[in-house]
């Protein structure tokens, strides 16, 4: 049998006997005394003097308590199986209690409700992310000059290009500390046909050249002498390369040096390393998208070969990273403002029973961010226009805050209600403790049926 219908049982029990008990009406007693004190002083009696009451001496007397499971089976007997707890209360107690729970829901609502300047910091930085990414990312277009775009992206291009400067790359990239086994440009020393592996495609299409995937795919083809890749039809390869048995390591750590040091030889190619996980779009063989009818991944490498590569994703990334700047500082300073302490109120995670409505602003920001990059790619009718790490970012709280309305935030909020009735049942406990140790200070010892026995 559940515990809560246990408990539910006894109360039933109890209340009954509460029930049973009438106690005396002495509300008129002292009335009545005074009345007969009047009376016989009017008839001439001289009201005899009460000796005072001495206090008797206290004698211990045992107060037998029945033990759990024979005030269960009691109650039983008394009640039933069934109890409805519901029915100890009146109407307009219960209709109380659901007012109370009620407003114990809004009191957490509360917390977590955005004010209109939590509102206001949230579309502000969605707004200036948009706006960053429409006039100073731009669109890359190749030149004779090179990748050009916003004037943002160039300077970001720019840094690339003075940092790994095109003749110091050329020689790492042709010294024996960057060769991989997966750096093939065509399919002259393959055993397997990777269809579109190309001087063109080869980065795209080799998964040891992604800048995430590549320190799993890329190392352990390092380790194995092999190729990993998914070619332009949509089918994964990995291969031996065995020509290429002078370019692998038998040390994991050796290998990922050297994972490192090829990555940084293709960054500032004319075809340079694509951005992180691209190369996994080839794998999305359907859809008929703009008049040529092409497929998701004819458009990602299409994108690819325009010059939408790992540098591009760099600067697209300023105004993702706008949103998570502003928003979060200015969270702190709210927050700092309202009373809390700094080391309390440093946003540096999105947990909402920490950091209350951090992950709703947040959400909110990139939400307006990402729509006015849709309505750039709308506008533009170019796939060029998609800014994928502000897209990554959408789609993480989107996600985020879904989990948090439907699952997360139901179970936190009845926990805090029951937090708030637990609290009251505690101080009632602690009123029921106080009342035995008056009883024990009378002279009751309070033991069980089988202490007794």
């Amino acid at each position: 049998m559940a515990e809560g219908n246990e408990v539910d049982r006894v109360l039933l029990y109890q209340d009954g006997l509460l029930s049973e008990i009438e106690a005396s009406d002495t509300s008129r007693v002292e009335e009545r005394i005074e009345a007969s004190e009047s009376l016989l002083a009017e008839l001439g009696y001289e009201l005899p003097s009460i000796p005072a009451r001495t206090t008797p001496k206290r004698s211990t007397r045992p107060l037998v308590m029945p033990t759990w499971d024979e005030l269960c089976h009691k109650a039983t007997e008394a009640v039933g199986t069934e109890a409805d707890v519901e029915s100890l209360f009146t109407e307009d107690e219960l209709r109380e209690n659901a007012l109370i729970v009620r407003r114990l829901n809004d009191e957490y609502d509360q917390i977590h409700r955005l004010d209109k300047f939590d509102v206001a910091i949230a579309a502000v930085a969605g707004l200036l992310a948009g706006a960053v990414d429409v006039l100073l990312v731009g669109i890359p277009k190749k030149t004779p000059g090179g990748l050009k775009a916003g004037p943002l992206s160039n300077y970001i291009r720019d840094a690339f290009d003075r940092r790994f400067p095109a003749d110091e790359m050329e020689r790492l990239a042709n010294s024996k500390v960057s060769k991989v086994p997966f750096d093939a440009q065509d399919n002259r020393n393959t055993t397997v046909w990777v269809e579109g592996l190309s001087s063109y495609y080869h980065r795209l299409l080799s998964l040891g050249h992604d800048p995430l995937l590549g320190f799993v795919f890329g190392v352990a083809d390092i380790l194995t002498g092999r190729m990993t890749t998914i070619d332009k039809a949509g089918r994964i390869v990995s291969q031996a390369m065995g020509v290429y048995t002078d370019r692998t390591e038998a040390d994991v750590f050796a290998a990922i040096a050297k994972q490192v040091a090829h990555l940084a030889s293709d960054l500032t190619t004319s075809m340079g390393l694509p951005a992180p996980l691209m190369g996994l779009f080839n794998l999305m063989q359907f859809g008929k998208i703009g008049e040529y009818e092409q497929t998701v991944a004819e458009i990602v490498q299409g994108m690819y070969y325009e010059g939408y590569d790992f540098v591009h994703f760099c600067s697209m990334a300023v105004s993702t990273m706008l949103v998570e700047v502003v928003v979060r500082v200015c969270y702190a300073i709210k927050r700092i403002r309202e009373g809390t302490p700094v080391r309390d109120a440093i946003p540096l995670t999105t947990n909402h029973e920490r950091m209350p409505k951090l992950a709703t602003m947040l959400f909110i920001g990139h939400s307006a961010a990402t729509a006015i990059n849709a309505g750039k790619v709308c506008f533009t009718e170019n796939p060029m226009a998609i800014n994928y790490p502000q897209w990554i970012a959408f789609a993480k709280y989107s996600y985020q805050q879904l989990k948090w309305g439907l699952l997360t935030k139901p179970k936190l909020r009845d926990r805090y209600v029951r937090d708030a009735i637990d609290d009251e049942l505690k101080a009632v406990c602690e009123r029921i403790d106080l009342f035995y140790d008056g009883l024990r200070e009378e002279g009751l010892v309070i033991v069980s049926d089988v202490d007794a026995v």
